[in-house]
């Protein structure tokens, strides 16, 4: 096991070379811990732990000092994470208390987390995600090699390719104690269930059943890999300015649409959505009338087609101002709306005669009002030019307007009113708006 875990460590260099093994007191992480400690001098890294307290067990502090105990033995520095699970947490307790770890994982000072999964655990996963119904991404269980913390991190699982078996054989013939989870016991988890009350009957009939589980779920993981290929594809020819074209996701075949629509999602950071969700949100995106306003929601976020494109809308939050004041300052920053830049030109702009001994307010725009940025045209409804200029009807809300009084003068992607535009070498202001979330530069 130690040349395996050699093995895999070099065909999973680490850049920095400080990992930290996730270490919960059990025999998996003991074992792994104990693996590391062995390679640590003759490749060449830094090993640390990191012990995540849940607060869920009457036995957590017993927990925390064991792997105090154990660390300090070997010469390993320790951290401990105290996590809160709230009660009631929608996900239930195992989903939360597994978030709230790989979060502390994700805060550590280190290059690579090492976790102590092994190839029971990537059996139980795989069946586990079979009976959820899962698509490729989840069927291909655990990956050996991932990002974490936005790619700051790596998260390594070297014990892969070993058994509990072999783990608990390693222990034995290395005399390493370790606690033991009361929860592991409890059937009523469904993860447990499997492992005591299923497994044991498949691996009566399958004896290979962890090898063949196992190679399943890498075939599964080249699946999922060819799909995000095809999507990356899809999407260069779909996408543009951060939304999807709904004539290229209609001209695309069914499965490949859904898989492209997927991947849209995930760009957005959206979670994966259950797939009778998604093959109606297909379904509505490029069926509506080109004038239909659909939007769909699903975790607090909102999908919408607007034209020939299709959005994915943020939750807003709530101006904390209604209207902000200019005195002629060069950007102004507007809480919620992001800012205006000012510069000052001749013959061209906002005519600065016109903003004279007047009190100049910018607003958010009201959804009504009547602007003339082309004098060769009649004034008209900011309705019609917000439509002509194709700004979608949730964006129009958040558009900053500047007003002399009541006057609209100025609208932000629409320009300035023909009353107040700059003459011949006449000073003038040039605006622009720099939303939130926008570089000013």
């Amino acid at each position: 096991m130690l040349g395996r875990v050699r093995e895999f460590l070099q065909s999973h260099p680490v850049d920095g070379r400080r990992i930290c093994v996730g270490l919960s007191g059990g025999l998996d992480s003991v074992v792994l811990l104990h693996l590391l400690k062995e390679l640590r001098d003759a490749l060449g890294f830094s090993l640390s732990a990191v012990h995540v307290h849940h607060g869920l067990s009457p036995n957590a502090e017993i927990w925390a000092d064991f792997c105090a105990r154990r660390c300090a033995e070997w010469g390993v520095p320790l951290a401990l994470a105290r996590v809160r699970i709230a009660p009631g947490d929608p996900r239930g307790i195992e989903a939360a208390a597994r978030a709230a770890r790989y979060q502390a994982y994700a805060r550590q000072d280190c290059d690579a987390i090492a976790l102590a999964h092994h190839r029971d655990d990537q059996a139980e996963t795989l069946v586990l995600q079979l009976l959820r119904g899962a698509g490729s991404k989840g069927l291909a269980a655990m990956p050996a090699e991932r990002g974490l913390a936005d790619g700051a991190i790596r998260l390594l699982r070297p014990l892969l390719e070993s058994d509990r078996a072999e783990l608990r054989a390693y222990a034995e013939a290395h005399g390493l104690s370790h606690i033991e989870d009361e929860s592991n016991r409890q059937t009523r988890h469904a993860r447990n269930y499997l492992r005591h009350e299923v497994l044991p009957v498949i691996e009566r009939h399958f004896p290979a059943y962890r090898d063949t589980l196992s190679r399943a779920a890498r075939h599964f993981a080249d699946c999922d890999q060819v799909m995000q290929d095809m999507a990356a594809l899809d999407a260069a020819e779909a996408m543009v300015d951060g939304c999807l074209r709904v004539p290229a996701l209609a001209a695309l075949s069914p499965p490949r649409a859904r898989n492209l629509l997927r991947h849209f999602l995930a760009l957005h950071a959206w979670p994966i959505p259950p797939v009778r969700w998604l093959e109606e949100a297909l379904s509505q995106l490029l069926r509506a009338r080109p004038d239909a306003a659909v939007r769909l929601a699903l975790a607090g976020r909102e999908l919408a087609r607007y034209r020939d494109r299709v959005y994915v809308l943020e939750p807003l939050p709530a101006l904390a101002e209604a209207e902000w004041a200019w005195h002629g300052e060069p950007v102004l920053a507007l809480n919620g709306l992001g800012s205006l830049a000012f510069t000052e030109v001749r013959g061209e702009g906002l005519s600065a005669a016109c903003l004279a001994d007047a009190a100049v307010a910018v607003r958010a725009y009201p959804g009504a009002g009547r602007l003339r940025p082309d004098c060769r045209r009649p004034r008209r409804s900011v309705k019609n030019l917000l439509q002509e200029s194709a700004v979608p009807p949730w964006r129009r809300q958040r558009l900053p307007a500047l007003y002399r009084g009541r006057q609209l003068l100025w609208l932000a992607g629409i320009g300035v009113d023909c009353d107040c535009q700059a003459g011949a070498d006449e000073p003038g202001w040039l605006i622009f708006w720099h939303p939130p979330g926008a570089s000013a530069s």
